[in-house]
């Protein structure tokens, strides 16, 4: 009977013949992350706000905000959506100028879609949400640590 010690199990798989070479670093998932969810939240955010200045029938009605209405948010948002979408391409590049940028547009749409809110609650608290986890893993897992495996 054959065990797993014949087979040599315990090997990793970039020691195997015909791999690419090294494992990723650690957050490196973090990052790819980051840098897909500013590109769709981005896209989404640029569509909300070309909705919000055309007055569509989508958001709530009677909404009160923190300043101005709905259509000077739409120009916010869809401002927004750009730099996102910006931010989300250039973090490919892996500078670290690219990675405070995208930290600084994630903190500030995260600010924005909570003076949002009163337009569309649900969603304003989903990408709340996911701009603090881009932060989290542009802030924690980003950098230094990630170009010294370069």
């Amino acid at each position: 009977m054959r065990t797993t010690a014949d087979y040599g199990v315990e090997r990793r798989y970039s020691e195997l013949p015909g791999t690419a070479g090294p494992e990723a670093p650690p957050g490196t998932g973090w990052v790819v992350f980051a840098a897909v969810m500013l590109g769709l939240a981005g896209v989404w955010n640029f569509f909300a706000g070309i909705a919000a200045i055309a007055d569509a029938h989508v958001y709530v009605a009677n909404a009160n905000y923190v300043f101005s209405d709905l259509s000077t948010w739409g120009w916010i948002v869809m401002i927004l959506g750009v730099f996102q979408v910006i931010a989300g391409l250039s973090l490919m590049s892996g500078s670290e100028v690219a990675r405070w940028f995208a930290i600084v547009v994630a903190g500030v749409n995260s600010l924005a879609q909570l003076n949002f809110a009163p337009a569309e609650p649900w969603w304003a608290m989903a990408m709340f949400t996911v701009d603090i986890l881009i932060i989290y893993g542009l802030a924690a897992h980003g950098g230094a640590r990630l170009r010294a495996f370069r």
